[in-house]
């Protein structure tokens, strides 16, 4: 459970502790937004993919590969707490089972909501689609700009890290591996 009180506090201390008064005009609310913020960009710690991703449809027509493109997410980095920002490219081939692709993008946003590391994200997504929908395999592909990297430290703004997990046909089939690449490419 989220305690905002403790936010607001924490927020209100990092304010003195960089020199400025948290009472002052301009600052008198931040520790407020401040909680409410942390609230919302860490509200899938207490949710689990598998929420979203249960809801889906028996389909045993479809045997080509489904793939959601370009899904923009944010995350935090937890050895900073700063932003990182991107887009997922998701694909799997079903087994019996489909999800729509809002659920694939909803579980991304779960996922990503949470102090994170963008490798642990990309295969705790692909962990997720595998274990919810048990398709024949799965394939997860992250880029994203870590503002810890951009705004501090080595200052490469631009710069992007590429984190990939496959599952099943995507990891020992080199065709599907090949498929995807080729949807990806076209997407972008």
């Amino acid at each position: 459970m989220i305690d905002e009180s403790k936010l607001k506090q924490a927020a209100a201390s990092i304010i003195e502790a960089v020199g400025d008064d948290p009472a002052r005009e301009g600052l008198a609310d931040t520790p407020r937004r401040v909680a409410e913020m942390y609230a919302e960009l860490f509200a899938g710690i207490e949710r689990d993919p598998a929420d979203v991703l249960s809801v889906g449809f028996e389909e045993d027509r479809h045997d080509g590969m489904v793939a959601l493109t370009g899904v923009p997410f944010f995350s935090m980095c937890e050895h900073h707490l700063l932003p990182f920002c991107g887009a997922a490219d998701i694909g799997y081939v079903p087994g019996a089972k489909i999800a729509g692709a809002s659920k694939l993008a909803r579980a991304l946003d779960i996922i990503a909501r949470r102090p994170q590391l963008q490798e642990r994200l990309t295969a705790q997504l692909a962990d997720a689609i595998e274990s919810c929908l048990a398709p024949q395999g799965v394939g997860v592909v992250i880029s994203a700009e870590h503002l810890c990297m951009t705004i501090r430290g080595a200052r490469k703004p631009g710069s992007r890290i590429v984190t990939s997990a496959m599952r099943g046909t995507f990891q020992t089939d080199a065709a599907v591996r090949r498929e995807f690449d080729s949807v990806r490419g076209r997407a972008h």
